[in-house]
């Protein structure tokens, strides 16, 4: 196998979850640059005619389109049971949907913590077990959570974020340690500090933003782009035998 050819995903399929925009969008696209097939579901993904079933359509890959509250347990099993009808083999899986609450710990509500929970690791668990099965079954398939800097620090007024990307760091070992013998990569992505809706509030802080930038080696915020190559990587033969990792996306700021 070349080291182009490792990278080659035609004829497989992704399933990516928070696909509508950001990361999740610049994800499904890379995966699709690379040649596979995408599955896009997102809480308000539109049925047809969406941005990034455009982009995906007109590079010759075909991209099918599902809505998923995944903060509700009913609607994310009623999702599961549609797309593997649909899609009876699901070759790789990204799970990046997820929200962020931000109030300090002392007034954090049982509301926001369970909200968090529920879509940032409840819903990737119930996911990645009932989609992961065939996987295991079959002796193939790639699973990649995306993380965050948070799955390392504790951060400020998100406790139930920072949670919740613990647990994905931990989940994506435990998965792996069972299921890398059996063909099945699973690894995460941790995006560092990047221009997408859930850092808007940081960004509008002229102090906290220039605190981010300033302890940045690369000198800047990153954007949704800069996840097409590690995705493709972590979805990809290129990575075989990478396994129970956590692949840091963050300008450098964990080394700083």
């Amino acid at each position: 196998m070349s080291s182009a050819s490792a990278f080659d995903l035609s004829g497989k399929t992704a399933l990516v979850t928070g696909a509508k925009r950001g990361i999740g969008k610049a994800m499904a696209i890379g995966l699709a640059e690379a040649g596979a097939d995408v599955i896009g579901v997102s809480a308000t993904l539109e049925e047809s005619g969406s941005g990034v079933e455009k982009e995906i359509v007109a590079l010759g890959r075909t991209f099918d389109a599902y809505s998923c509250d995944f903060s509700d347990r009913k609607s994310l099993y009623g999702f599961i049971d549609t797309v593997k009808t649909g899609h009876p083999r699901i070759d790789i899986l990204v799970n990046n949907a997820g929200t962020i609450l931000r109030t300090p710990a002392a007034e954090h509500p049982d509301e926001y913590w369970d909200r968090v929970m529920e879509v940032n690791l409840n819903a990737q668990f119930v996911l990645s077990r009932e989609l992961g099965k065939a996987m295991v079954e079959r002796g193939s398939g790639k699973i990649i959570f995306t993380a965050s800097l948070l799955t390392f620090q504790g951060g400020i007024t998100v406790p139930g974020y920072a949670a919740s990307k613990g647990g994905i760091g931990q989940l994506t070992m435990a998965l792996s340690n069972e299921w890398a013998s059996r063909g099945v990569n699973v690894n995460a992505i941790a995006p560092g500090y990047i221009a997408t809706d859930n850092t808007e509030a940081l960004r509008d802080d002229p102090v906290r933003s220039e605190q981010i930038l300033s302890r940045i080696p690369a000198g800047r915020w990153g954007n949704a782009d800069d996840f097409k190559g590690p995705v493709v990587f972590l979805a990809s033969d290129a990575s075989n035998y990478v396994h129970g990792a956590t692949l840091l996306v963050d300008g450098g700021w964990m080394g700083r």
